[in-house]
């Protein structure tokens, strides 16, 4: 159910496209996050990652609308992929903690291998965010709505994949 309510304005987006184009896609994607805030509120939390997608969507996505220019759009993903590399790449930096060992708190590995999996991560976004960049602007706007819906989830399940044989490894199992 999680995994829905994550993708749900994702999905939308990509209906609303097909059924009548960028400009009706890209309220229904504004819509959609502001009533996944709504339902994460109603469930008990809403995380940072969602609060920080719903501004992105709603600045981006206002600008195409209002500026009746689907560049922001395309841009949309590209900045949310580099705003949680550029946070987990902090986090490490600056504040010398892996943040995804606090989101993922119910894991315990070993210290170098949170580092390993922190800097996986945010290659990753990095190459998203490079991908989402090519794919935008150097194919037709329908390839890139499929890369983003299909190819974007694809590829982070992929990703999400290789980690975990990757961490099932590493895990410290809890003492009885």
């Amino acid at each position: 159910m999680r995994v829905l309510a994550d993708y749900f304005p994702l999905l939308f987006f990509f209906v609303a496209f097909k059924w009548q184009g960028i400009w009706v896609a890209t309220a229904v994607a504004i819509a959609a996050s502001v009533v996944q805030i709504a339902w994460f509120y109603w469930r008990g939390h809403v995380a940072a990652i969602h609060w920080l997608s719903l501004a992105i969507i709603v600045v981006f996505g206002g600008a195409t609308l209002v500026l009746r220019d689907e560049t922001f759009i395309k841009w949309k993903p590209t900045v949310l992929y580099l705003a949680f590399g550029a946070i987990l790449a902090a986090g490490k930096l600056v504040w010398r903690r892996d943040l995804l060992a606090v989101v993922m708190k119910q894991i315990e590995l070993p210290p170098p291998i949170w580092t390993r999996l922190t800097w996986a991560w945010v290659g990753f976004f990095g190459a998203m965010a490079l991908a989402n960049w090519y794919i935008a602007f150097h194919f037709p706007l329908e390839t890139w709505v499929n890369f983003k819906v299909w190819g974007g989830m694809g590829l982070f399940l992929a990703f999400a994949l290789v980690q975990g044989a990757f961490l099932a490894r590493h895990v410290i199992e809890p003492s009885q």
